[in-house]
């Protein structure tokens, strides 16, 4: 398993349509074959700040995913929506314990 969290700051006024345009991609991210699931968090004392956690099934599930539609589009809209460039930290599963460990 292959876990990335994607850390986001909002425009304020950008809230919620940042809020829309990440609920349609992850919607359609969770139908992906290779996404084991795919949460998007919104930070309880400051809505400008989000997480997503996606998990993929293997490294190439996460290539896979930047090749759709839906990701595709979820980046150009959203890069628009925020204060700043998203960042991300990958991790890798340590238990349960992923096959081949």
């Amino acid at each position: 398993m292959l876990i990335v969290q994607v850390h986001v700051r909002v425009q304020p006024e950008f809230v919620e349509a940042f809020k829309e345009a990440t609920a349609e991609n992850a919607r359609n991210s969770v139908k992906e074959p290779g996404i084991a699931r795919f949460d998007v968090l919104q930070q309880q004392d400051d809505p400008t700040r989000f997480v997503l956690v996606e998990v993929y099934r293997n490294i190439d599930a996460q290539a896979s995913h930047r090749e759709t539609v839906h990701y595709r589009t979820w980046r150009d809209r959203a890069e628009s929506l925020m204060a700043e460039p998203r960042t991300r930290v990958i991790y890798h599963a340590v238990f349960p314990a992923d096959e081949g460990w």
